[in-house]
């Protein structure tokens, strides 16, 4: 964690932002539970171990945690933005289902050649990515 908090704050002071102690722990704990979290389920989370946090400051810095590189939003399609590790985990992409909202990590290295080779064959700098694919599971299909 401590490689995360000296980007986060190197991030902060980039953007002239204030270093605080309660955008360290809304880090810590999102650092220390492997989860995809919305706002509120973060803030569920905080309250237990830091009751004064307030849901609009959880909501601000896991705005500024995705700007540092340190997560990436994840959309199921369900109206609920989450965040995601990504700083320090492998690349991954997502089937989710539409039905029951169950969601899937996929990791396949034939996908990942294929998107470097359409970036080459349009000369085509890629930076990042993300694939979601959007059906139905075992269960609900």
């Amino acid at each position: 964690m401590k490689e995360e908090l000296r980007i986060f704050h190197s991030y902060l002071r980039q953007k002239g932002l204030k270093l605080t102690q309660q955008r360290d722990r809304i880090l810590e704990v999102f650092l220390t539970t492997e989860k995809h979290f919305s706002a509120e389920e973060l803030h569920i989370l905080i309250k237990k171990k830091y009751p004064s946090i307030g849901f609009t400051t959880v909501y601000r810095t896991m705005k500024v945690i995705s700007a540092a590189g340190l997560a990436s939003e994840a959309d199921f399609n369900d109206g609920i933005k989450r965040l995601e590790h990504k700083f320090g985990h492998e690349h991954h992409d997502h089937l989710i289902c539409l039905k029951c909202g169950k969601f899937f990590e996929v990791v396949d290295k034939d996908i990942e050649n294929l998107q470097e080779k359409l970036a080459k064959r349009y000369h085509f700098k890629s930076t990042d990515h993300k694939m979601d694919i959007f059906g139905f599971c075992s269960k609900c299909k």
